[in-house]
């Protein structure tokens, strides 16, 4: 199932979460499981209360829709032991086609990676017959890569030099030890001579005939003999593929998780000679192998985007997801899509207000706690419909949800405003960024921040440590302003505070920050139009 993930914007408030929880049920509903609920950043006291109290899960946290490894569909991965003789590496490469092999240890974690040109060096790298040896290898398997029959089992495990006995008889058996493999041809008492000496294994090359007296006297000495096809040269070229594949690997091969990005990804495989890179589950163990043929689709997550509609508030790496609706209650911002998509953009008081509408107008009821979920986001976004933003249909919507949820508006609001409004161990850099939006007005960057306060007692207070925090902030920030309105619901209005540029500031309030705004309360009807249409007064010649 192709999952569409449902974001509200990134220091999400209570009508964010309960919007994205809300329209993810609705979604649900003939679609099970398809539609999950998301979240950008980590979720304020008020948020985490509703939560509570209408016993929903947190929606999932995902900092970034970056596409990762994870959202790749993977091929069969093609692994062997690190034990295994290099011509079986060889075998499964003609077999299935492939470029590269991964080698893996006893626990299915990756330790190398044979490719052609490693398989090509174990082939060549020994140029002189003399030179030709196995590591312990079974006989068995010894005989399969020879393509040999066992005539006598004297032992299970093989291991030395291998000698072609092209040189006279007496100086082969000068150099041969027990230990050690010879090669003859049809030359019977070569063979014997061999056998006697007490070699290890006697392979007799090119399908010449073995007598019952070489057999015989084998078995008796505890000597191996094969017989194979096989010319001695073509033994001697098989036999270099016998290394097990721990010898003719090459290390240091890149490895990736699920959680790294394409992006990340892509530029690892480029930089690899081997042009491709493992990747691993969390214990380590081989999952996958990824080459640039596999990162050459474009995999970009679904998203639906609630309660926002600008990049700049959007989840990160936004760019390169595939968004196919936005519904919201802002302004319009700047953002793009590739495809055309369902755009709905209502201006009433909260997101949940237009999530709530759906379910209403489809028949369709939703359960008490995602009744509840919209009911608190319709009063946290209006301050329980005070808001001059508050609008019929979300008067409309309370009611309704508010006899589904069994919930009492009046009370609940007061509830959720407390929670918003308990400031106490918060640290003042939290209390400022954590309900903050980003906007471009007039070519400048501005952001404004809101904080729900009790009194302006509180932000009076501690005007100078603010002051000095903002100064902090916006240097990080890279605004041209950044601002911070204290509303307090009882007295209906707000203090704005705010750094920037003195001759800016003078030109936009005519006098230095901060200053009571009556009546303002909402950031987005309130504040936002007056500002943006006083910078564009002020962006004149």
């Amino acid at each position: 199932m192709n999952h569409i993930y449902l974001f509200g914007h990134r220091q999400p408030d209570t009508d964010s979460i309960a919007s994205v929880i809300g329209y993810a049920d609705f979604k649900n509903r003939s679609e099970p499981g398809r539609y999950i609920p998301a979240c950008c950043g980590e979720l304020n006291p008020e948020s985490r209360y509703m939560l509570e109290r209408f016993s929903i899960p947190e929606p999932v946290l995902i900092p970034s829709v970056k596409p990762k490894l994870s959202d790749i569909t993977y091929k069969p991965v093609f692994s062997l032991p690190q034990d295994v003789p290099a011509v079986d590496v060889a075998n499964l490469m003609v077999k299935e086609g492939i470029r590269n092999v991964v080698i893996t240890d006893a626990t299915g974690k990756p330790v190398g990676m044979v490719g052609e040109h490693a398989l090509v060096g174990s082939y060549i790298q020994k140029v002189h017959l003399a030179e030709l040896a196995v590591t312990p290898l079974p006989v068995e398997s010894l005989a399969r890569i020879l393509d040999a029959t066992i005539i006598v089992s004297a032992r299970q495990i093989l291991e030395g030099r291998v000698y072609i006995a092209v040189d006279a008889l007496h100086v082969t058996l000068g150099k041969m030890t027990a230990k050690d493999i010879a090669v003859v041809g049809d030359n019977e008492p070569a063979q014997l001579a061999l056998v006697s000496a007490g070699i290890a294994c006697l392979i007799i090359a090119q399908g010449a005939p073995v007598g019952e007296r070489v057999a015989t006297a084998a078995a008796e000495r505890g000597v191996c003999v094969l017989s194979t096809t096989l010319d001695a040269f073509g033994v001697g070229r098989m036999i270099n593929l016998s290394l097990p594949a721990r010898e003719v690997m090459e290390i240091n091969v890149p490895v990736l998780t699920f959680t790294n990005t394409i992006t990340h990804a892509r530029q690892v495989v480029s930089a690899s000679k081997f042009r491709a890179a493992c990747v691993v589950t969390t214990d380590g163990t081989l999952a996958g192998i990824l080459t640039r043929t596999t990162l050459l689709d474009d995999v970009r997550r679904s998203v639906i985007l609630l309660d926002h509609n600008e990049a700049s508030q959007a989840v990160d790496g936004i760019e390169e997801a595939d968004i196919i609706e936005i519904i919201d209650h802002h302004r319009l911002g700047a953002i793009t899509t590739l495809k055309p998509i369902r755009f709905l953009n209502d201006p009433v008081g909260a997101t949940s207000t237009i999530i709530a509408m759906k379910f209403m107008e489809s028949g369709l009821t939703p359960s008490r706690g995602v009744a509840g979920a919209l009911l608190s986001g319709i009063l946290s976004d209006t301050l329980s419909l005070r808001m001059s933003t508050t609008t019929h249909r979300d008067i409309q919507a309370v009611k309704y949800l508010a006899s589904v949820a069994g919930e009492d508006p009046d009370q609940l609001g007061i509830e959720l405003l407390e929670r918003g409004m308990d400031l106490s161990g918060i640290p003042l850099e939290i209390i400022l960024t954590r309900d903050t939006k980003e906007y471009i007005l007039s070519e400048k960057k501005v952001v404004i921040s809101q904080v729900m306060v009790p009194s302006f007692a509180w932000n009076n207070e501690r005007d100078e440590a603010i002051r000095a925090e903002l100064a902090r902030i916006k240097a990080t920030s890279g605004s041209a302003m950044f601002l911070v309105l204290f509303t307090n619901v009882l007295e209906k209005s707000s203090d704005l505070h705010g750094i920037a540029d003195p001759d800016l500031i003078e030109d936009i309030f005519g006098e230095d920050l901060p200053i009571r705004l009556e009546g303002v309360m909402s950031r987005k009807l309130d504040f936002l139009p007056w500002l943006g249409a006083r910078l564009r007064g002020q962006a004149r010649p």
